[in-house]
């Protein structure tokens, strides 16, 4: 039997530069959180979030950047039975134009990243992925990140009660 599904998204999720992007992602039996941002270290480019959507879902067997559905595999999570909503954040920064310009602020970038992972984990959501510690976090930039994230990833346990892979 045919089925109708929905897409809603914001145009400004089509511009370039540097994003830092939250996935939660909810399955009958899971739920987790995915942290992620545009503008690493395979080129000088920062692409948008929308673009990142379909890279990381990408389930294609020369599939690149698809980070997200690999973690997903990874932790026995059959995402085609998911919802998945993401909060994007950005752009931080504009696209740069050359590499040299672009790694310094790539870094930053994941420094945000790390740090808006391990807010989470403290949080007691169950973050997929690791995160390297690279780079100086802007803790400016990381307040008003923590502002527009607080209402959509309030505190759902405290540290050592994280909520468990099956959503219990």
């Amino acid at each position: 039997m045919l089925q109708s599904y929905g897409m809603r998204f914001d145009g400004h999720l089509l511009n370039r530069g540097f994003w830092l992007y939250v996935w939660e992602i909810k399955g009958p039996l899971s739920h987790h959180v995915y942290v992620g941002r545009t503008g690493d270290s395979s080129s000088a480019h920062a692409s948008s979030p929308f673009k990142r959507i379909g890279q990381h879902l990408d389930p294609g067997p020369n599939a690149k950047g698809n980070a997200l559905g690999k973690q997903l595999t990874r932790a026995g999570v059959a995402y085609e039975a998911c919802s998945f909503e993401m909060v994007a954040i950005g752009p931080i920064w504009p696209e740069q134009d050359d590499f040299d310009a672009h790694k310094p602020i790539r870094d930053q970038m994941a420094a945000l990243e790390r740090a808006v992972a391990d807010e989470l984990r403290q949080r007691g959501y169950v973050v997929l992925g690791t995160h390297p510690r690279v780079g100086t976090t802007d803790q400016d930039v990381l307040q008003q990140i923590r502002a527009l994230l607080h209402p959509k990833f309030p505190v759902v346990a405290e540290p050592n009660q994280t909520l468990q892979a099956d959503g219990k």
